[in-house]
């Protein structure tokens, strides 16, 4: 029978008619199933955590806010995660060749999904149940996965891992088909590498080669890029760090993959292949490591305050993050000098700390020239510090965390530490509280519970302080610590009593901040020294003179004996309570005659009360401060005025910072207009608008006449014997101040002005002789050194050929007394008072003795602590 015959008594037979329907109905049927089980898990997937359109359109970055010096330079970032985005355009050929090479060779021919790849995935992880298999997503998928989280399926039953996987893929097609709908391929793979975490702090691509590799992502070498995309398999498995053997084998495959696309020569990757993965230059992202750390860390507190005033707010309202909002910082700090500045301040301080090891060699604090109040000031200071530890925290909160929620449910009360350590030393305090609490704590102070807790906490305090650990400790070493084993209060106490200083740079023209070093290491102290306020001592008397020259009209080269003046109750214009009879420095006087030049040299404190009297009244003082940016109605958190009323400021008895005075200095190098210093010049949101912009702020303080005077005896201050061995015309002015606490030197050249202080955290901590401890020894080397770095740099073009202004008509007249600028005054009294000196001055070894058996080296008895 033909095929046409077998055909037609097919049609023509009912039962095979009636079986044909059913078959067609049934296959309509599962079509239309297909249909709405489609419709179905498409809506199941979409109601799910998908990313909508907006999210697509602008993905959510956490961008780290850069920070960039003068020259464009990046010296910093802020960041809660340390990422930076990086155009397609702008990444390296290596890493992109490595990409496709490894994770989709077939990027550029497939519309986000890669069906051929997806059969393989399917039998790797439906059938052999491999949750980690992967392999099958493409580059527009896995950054679809990036975009919502996926749930851990270990404890999922078959058929429930299954339906959960099936769900996965779905929502990333969707996403990949929505993704590829609405970027270009670079622009996608661009947001893959920006947006993935390599592990170790580094958020997308740019932050991995810089942690890894300590370079730009643009630099990498084939086995660096080979290393950071194989990371993309699984960061945690392929960390170069922890796993450096399993890592270099991932790296091999990649490796291989770019040589199977003809991307490597056989030659060049056998030599690859056989290299060692090298993490030498592996450094975690740490906000206390690279350049300028304090200026970072006070740059902070300027910038998030700035952006919570309302005119830098979003265009769409709301505050910048500077952690988040990918901000570009652009400041005036230039990271040449910051680099010399951190140098020289180093290298002084790790002299004068030897010195001061040397010179408190079996000395204790407590007990060396020290009465009661100075070791009460002492043992107070010391506590306090451990009263800032985590230690002294978590063990109160361990002692106290149920006396203070019962304080809480039952008086209402919160119950604070300072009170109760208070109460417990001093039972009678307790009497001033205000009625409201005074009930509450003393029942609860005077609960047996409460005292035996106290008891145990001091007693567990005072344990583990004298219990000795393996500690890091700052040293001054290539590392910047050494290992030593210590109980945790020789640690605390080796670490308070280092010497810290500060260092201030800046263009008197503009007032642009070029170097601003807080402290000796960031990552081991903290307290940022250019802001912080200490006694100015004699810095402050160049301020005295320009006053009494400029103001009163006392000739430069006048005259005056170098004997005790007294300001007394009652003078005019003084307000003092007591008779003020300030010594010079030495304790002696000469009874010789000074001219301004000699006194403002010598830094005479006689001479500076004399013209002071002269004057009649300290306001004029006050008035010039004011001018030179020093805000004479400035008060203190407890209401007093931050430049006195009182004529001891004559001497630098007044709190100032380096910035304060950095900033009075930038008048006299400016030809006799102060200049507000400034240390940003713009800020940038990540599209390039400018938020804010910085303007110089400058004002006339002292007449060009009289500032001309004043640059010439600052110039004296640095010339002949005590010259700074500078190419520059420069000039300065040192400062010390009682008990040796603080030592000080301001700097002028015609284009920077740079103040330094040199001392302790405590003022305790401190040389005891005016040998070791006055400022021409302490601060003034740091400028030097600085200064002569800055000279001998080639790449920075730093004019040692630049002047001072010339003094006007009339300037000849007023400084004609250079044969008396620097000669016989200061001789004359070595020679008159060197017998008296010998009879006064003790050696240092005349206490050796005394102190040798009874103290430990560099010791001191807190005993009186716990």
């Amino acid at each position: 029978m033909s095929v046409s015959d077998r055909i037609k008594n097919f049609w023509n037979n009912p039962k095979e008619k009636s079986y044909l329907k059913w078959l067609v109905r049934a296959l309509w049927a599962s079509l239309i199933l297909g249909i709405l089980a489609g419709i179905f898990i498409i809506t199941w997937v979409a109601f799910g955590d998908l990313p909508d359109f907006e999210d697509l359109e602008n993905p959510k970055y956490d961008l780290a806010s850069v920070i960039y010096d003068a020259n464009e330079v990046q010296f910093g970032k802020y960041y809660i995660e340390n990422r930076q985005f990086v155009d397609y355009d702008e990444l390296s050929p290596n890493i992109r060749e490595a990409l496709y090479s490894v994770e989709d060779a077939r990027y550029f021919n497939h519309a986000g999904i890669d069906f051929r790849a997806l059969v393989r995935v399917a039998v790797k992880t439906v059938l052999l149940q491999q949750q980690s298999a992967g392999g099958g997503s493409t580059i527009t998928q896995q950054l679809a996965k990036l975009l919502f989280s996926r749930d851990n399926l270990d404890a999922s039953s078959k058929m429930g891992r299954a339906i959960a996987i099936a769900k996965v893929k779905f929502k990333e097609w969707i996403t990949a088909v929505k993704l590829e709908r609405s970027y270009t391929k670079e622009e996608i793979v661009a947001m893959y590498l920006n947006k993935f975490e390599f592990i170790n702090g580094a958020h997308g691509i740019k932050s991995a080669a810089e942690i890894y590799f300590d370079k730009d992502q643009s630099e990498l070498s084939k086995s660096e890029a080979a290393t950071l995309v194989g990371m993309l398999k699984n960061p945690a498995r392929f960390n170069p760090v922890r796993f450096n053997e399993r890592t270099k084998g991932r790296r091999n495959v990649v490796l291989q993959m770019m040589a199977n696309r003809e991307l490597i020569d056989p030659i060049e990757l056998d030599s690859l292949q056989k290299s060692i993965l090298d993490m030498s230059n592996f450094k975690r992202a740490s906000q206390s490591e690279g350049i300028a750390p304090y200026f970072r860390s006070e740059l902070t507190k300027w910038v998030r305050s700035l952006l919570l005033k309302e005119e830098y707010h979003k265009p769409e309202g709301g505050t910048y993050d500077i952690y988040r909002d990918g901000l570009k910082i652009y400041t005036t700090i230039d990271v040449r000098y910051q680099k010399l500045a951190e140098e020289a301040l180093k290298e002084h301080l790790a002299t004068l700390q030897k010195r001061y090891w040397r010179v408190w060699d079996r000395k204790d604090p407590l007990k060396f020239e020290a009465d009661e109040i100075k070791q009460k000031i002492i043992l107070e200071s010391i506590d306090r510090r451990i009263r800032d530890t985590e230690l002294y925290k978590s063990l109160y909160q361990k002692y106290f965390s149920e006396i203070i929620q019962k304080a809480k449910e039952e008086f209402d009360l919160e119950l604070k530490e300072p009170t109760l350590r208070r109460i417990y030393d001093d039972p009678n305090y307790i009497n001033s509280l205000p009625n409201k609490v005074k009930s509450a704590y003393r029942k609860v102070t005077d609960s047996d519970k409460t005292k035996s807790q106290w008891r145990s906490f001091k007693n567990a305090l005072k344990a583990k302080m004298n219990e000795k650990t393996k500690a890091k400790i700052f040293a001054y070493n290539d590392k910047g610590f050494e290992e030593k084993e210590m109980t945790r209060m020789d640690s605390l106490l080796y670490h308070l009593r280092h010497l810290q200083a500060g260092l201030l740079s800046l263009d008197p023209k503009n007032g642009h901040i070029k170097a601003w070093v807080g402290g000796a290491d960031h990552r081991y102290f903290k307290f940022d020294h250019v802001t912080m306020r200490r006694q100015v001592g004699s810095t402050i008397k160049p301020f005295v003179y320009a006053t009494a020259i400029g103001v009163q009209g006392i000739p430069p080269c006048q005259e005056f004996n170098d004997i005790q003046y007294t300001i007394a109750p009652g003078d005019d214009g003084f307000l003092v309570d007591d008779e003020w009879s300030p010594s010079n420095a030495n304790g002696l006087f000469t009874e010789n005659a000074y001219n301004l030049y000699q006194g403002l040299l010598y830094s005479k404190n006689s001479i500076t009360i004399r013209i002071v009297k002269e004057m009649g009244t300290i306001e004029l003082v006050r008035d010039l401060l004011h001018n030179v940016g020093i805000d004479k109605n400035e008060r203190l958190s407890n209401g007093r005025l931050v430049v006195p009323r009182v004529p001891s400021i004559a001497l630098g008895s007044v709190d100032l910072s380096l910035l304060e005075m950095a900033g009075g200095y930038t008048t006299f190098a400016n030809n006799g207009i102060y200049t507000e210093p400034i240390f940003i010049d713009r800020i940038e949101d990540k599209h390039g608008k400018v938020i804010y912009s910085s303007s110089t702020l400058q004002r006339r303080a002292l007449n060009p006449l009289y500032n001309a005077v004043m640059v010439d005896m600052l110039q004296n201050n640095t010339g002949g014997g005590f010259g700074l061995g500078l190419k520059s015309p420069n000039g300065g002015k040192t400062g010390t101040t009682n008990d040796y606490a603080d030592g000080w030197f301001m700097g002028i050249t015609p284009n920077l002005v740079t103040g330094v202080w040199v001392g302790g955290d405590e003022k305790w901590v401190r040389f005891y002789t005016l040998d070791d401890g006055q400022g021409f020894v302490m601060a003034r080397p740091i400028y030097q050194k600085y200064l002569q770095k800055i000279e001998a740099d080639k790449d920075i073009d730093f004019d040692i050929s630049a002047k001072f202004a010339q003094g006007p008509t009339g300037i000849e007249d007023l400084i004609d007394c250079s044969r008396y600028k620097q000669i016989k005054p200061e001789e004359e009294q070595e020679n008159r008072l060197q017998e008296k000196l010998d009879l006064e001055v003790f050696e240092d070894d005349e206490f050796g003795s005394e102190f040798e058996d009874e103290f430990e080296e560099l010791s001191v008895d807190t005993s009186g602590i716990f």
